[in-house]
């Protein structure tokens, strides 16, 4: 069972940046991706960004397009963690952020929930002036 915490989330005016962290605990493998799904107040789960693990060297990444160019995901494999840093935050992106890991490599292209098995309580971003 894989343990998993979020923080990094707050409030942020807009066009400001935030840094969010995800700590995973527990055996993974050698082939894991890790990603971070949002939730909207209304709406449904989207997913954000992932990055894959592939025998301790970092593997593919994805972004949804909403967020190119302003997220970049990252990982720490010593540490098992992955890092979002968010740029240019605007009131769209005021969501609960969670982190999610599946077993494999499951990063590319369109960023769904259904692989993920594992998943961390969600971390409040609010983009509010």
């Amino acid at each position: 069972q894989l343990r998993i915490v979020e923080s990094g989330g707050g409030l942020v005016q807009p066009g400001g940046s935030l840094r969010l962290s995800c700590v995973v605990s527990g055996f993974l493998g050698n082939k894991y991706t890790i990603a971070w799904f949002r939730r909207a107040p209304g709406k449904e789960r989207e997913g954000v960004a992932c990055i894959a693990s592939d025998g301790g060297r970092d593997g593919r990444t994805s972004y949804a397009d909403f967020v190119k160019g302003r997220f970049t995901i990252s990982r720490d494999n010593a540490q098992n963690t992955a890092v979002l840093q968010m740029n240019s935050l605007n009131t769209e992106d005021t969501a609960v952020y969670s982190c999610a890991v599946a077993l494999g490599l499951w990063c590319g292209g369109l960023i769904t929930p259904s692989p993920y098995r594992n998943w961390g309580q969600g971390t409040q971003v609010t983009v509010s002036s």
